[in-house]
């Protein structure tokens, strides 16, 4: 199963700085409907992404009914991703 889709970075603040984008709703659902067969504990869905030409393995996090993609420094550094960036994202899961 694989989605393309553009989002905003945006920063959570708690003890350490985190940077999600967040899927489009209608993703979100899709993946909401086969969450069982891909999480690995706790609603978290593990996912290979490709941005730019970074391609690299993550997370997505249950939030207020949707999903969040982590974006590590890993990621954001080489292509040069800013808060408030709007990248295409690939995103795959291993089903």
């Amino acid at each position: 199963m694989e989605f393309e889709f553009s989002g905003k970075i945006f920063e959570w603040r708690g003890p350490a700085p985190f940077f999600y984008i967040q899927l489009p709703a209608d993703i979100a659902h899709e993946i909401s409907l086969m969450a069982k067969q891909l999480t690995y504990g706790w609603g978290v869905i593990p996912v290979a992404a490709v941005i730019g030409k970074t391609s690299f393995t993550t997370s997505l996090f249950p939030k207020d009914g949707g999903y969040l993609l982590g974006l590590k420094v890993a990621v954001r550094k080489p292509e040069n991703l800013q808060l408030g960036d709007s990248p295409k994202v690939f995103i795959s899961f291993d089903i």
